[in-house]
């Protein structure tokens, strides 16, 4: 059974994270959001999510994420999206198994949330 959060509860726990609460957009990545576009930045993170974070077995789970290098990137890891294991720590989605369709969009949801609080 898939577990949805409220986001505001959601980014209310990650706040109170040390590590995570540190992640924000640099200038360079705000240019690059108002430069491409939500809808591309958006088109991006859904190719990362399926690629890096759907599959069932990930070789290098934990590591496959970049710090840096695109603002969906920097939100993985501000929103413990970026391993299987932060998925299943935070929001209860277990590692070991595809995730569905509907878990790849609230992951998706869940890095666009956060950039677009970020943008304000």
């Amino acid at each position: 059974m898939e577990q949805h959060y409220d986001i505001d509860s959601l980014f209310y726990r990650l706040s109170r994270s040390n590590f995570r609460s540190r992640f924000c957009l640099k200038q360079k990545d705000r240019d690059y959001v108002r430069s491409k576009g939500m809808d591309t930045v958006r088109r991006h993170a859904q190719d990362f999510v399926r690629n890096r974070l759907a599959p069932a077995v990930i070789p290098n789970d934990g590591k496959q994420t970049p710090m840096r290098g695109h603002p969906a990137f920097i939100a993985q890891h501000a929103t413990a999206t970026c391993c299987r294991g932060c998925l299943s720590k935070w929001h209860q989605i277990p590692p070991g198994v595809q995730l569905t369709q509907a878990q790849q969009a609230y992951v998706v949801d869940v890095i666009m949330a956060w950039i677009d609080r970020q943008m304000q």
